[in-house]
């Protein structure tokens, strides 16, 4: 019997075909053209924002609780568990509230570069 050829395997993808609206956004991020410029402010825009937003929500948060003490003075003389409410509202409660916020901040700025890295590879319209 003869031997056979090898077996090739055929792929009908387009390897070939150049990623144009990819590369392109790619070399205006790289060479800080106004498109890549403006591509960055946009994305330094949303991480500011989000920096204000958490930052007003810290404020309000512990900035709050002197406010309340002075509103509401009677809070001071309240105990939970043997300690005085504002001892654990000033020196207990903070902490995991920063954690909160500081992991809700990670998150969504992950989330911003995420989406940032998708509007740049995403396809053009003649892909």
């Amino acid at each position: 019997m003869p031997e056979r050829p090898p077996r090739v395997r055929v792929v009908l993808a387009e390897v070939g075909r150049p990623r144009v609206a990819a590369d392109r956004a790619r070399a205006d991020l790289a060479e800080q053209n106004q498109v890549g410029e403006a591509l960055l402010r946009g994305l330094m825009r949303a991480q500011f924002a989000l920096a204000v937003r958490l930052a007003v929500v810290v404020g309000v948060g512990l900035g709050g609780l002197p406010l309340l003490f002075a509103i509401a003075p009677s809070i001071g003389t309240v105990k939970v568990l043997g300690v005085n409410l504002p001892w654990l509202l000033l020196g207990v409660v903070p902490f995991p509230f920063l954690v909160v916020v500081g992991w809700a901040y990670v998150h969504l700025a992950e989330r911003n570069d995420s989406d940032f890295a998708a509007l740049v590879q995403r396809p053009g319209p003649d892909r």
